[in-house]
């Protein structure tokens, strides 16, 4: 086994989901950016290697219940993904749009980063609906061919490119939309929409980064190995 610092971070969260809170509060990012090894983002990052890995290993004395997402059979996996991801995804994008653009007519006029933040969640979510169709109608079909029928079939790498490609344009525009909330903090005295709309956003993301894990490190790899072992 590679030493744990020669390891990437997608790799390691996907053995244990508790490590992703120890990255997340470092602000590593250990979905679109979970090909690359653990010593290199603390590096990029100037983040002491050596206090990661001992709140890594710390993990290994404390028992938790947890999905070891790593061990699923795909088809399974890609349900769950559905169910709790897509699904959560289709509901939270109307309401984070009418809280967005409530907040930005109100308080746009003092607050100008909420037309913003407003035009990017409107952005988001179209390019977010479309990513959604692309991975239910063509690529998760292809997946669960593979795993229920073992039909010799192939998955295409080049969907795939565009997927990971549009996971991160996803993670980029919510990082500005942190960096624009300051961090998803609403300012002293904000209305209760206005601490709703902050609130949503926070809970997104973290879905997001999770949604985002699941696939491009468990999923998508696994399903290249599976179609390789059978063509």
């Amino acid at each position: 086994m590679k030493e744990l610092a020669q390891r990437t971070v997608g790799e390691i969260v996907a053995e244990d989901y508790r490590a992703s809170q120890i990255f997340r509060s470092r602000g590593m990012d250990f979905c679109c950016g979970g090909k690359k090894t653990l010593s290199s983002v603390c590096e990029a990052k100037n983040i002491e290697l050596d206090e990661v890995l001992g709140e890594l290993n710390l993990l290994q004395d404390l028992e938790t219940e947890q999905h070891n997402f790593n061990d699923w059979n795909l088809d399974f996996l890609v349900d769950y993904i559905v169910q709790n991801h897509h699904n959560f995804v289709r509901k939270m994008l109307p309401e984070l749009n009418f809280y967005a653009e409530k907040v930005a007519r109100v308080h746009g006029s003092n607050h100008p980063e909420l037309i913003e933040i407003f035009d990017k969640v409107k952005k988001l979510s179209y390019e977010l609906i479309d990513h959604l169709e692309k991975e239910e109608e063509d690529l998760f079909p292809q997946i669960k061919d593979l795993v229920q029928l073992q039909k010799i079939g192939s998955v295409k790498e080049s969907l795939l490119d565009i997927l990971e490609s549009e996971h991160e344009q996803a993670g980029e525009l919510m990082a500005e939309i942190e960096s624009l909330t300051d961090n998803f903090t609403p300012p002293e005295g904000a209305c209760a929409s206005y601490r709703v709309l902050f609130q949503n956003l926070e809970g997104f993301q973290k879905d997001l980064h999770k949604h985002v894990h699941l696939e491009n490190n468990i999923l998508f790899p696994k399903a290249m190995q599976l179609e390789a072992r059978m063509n």
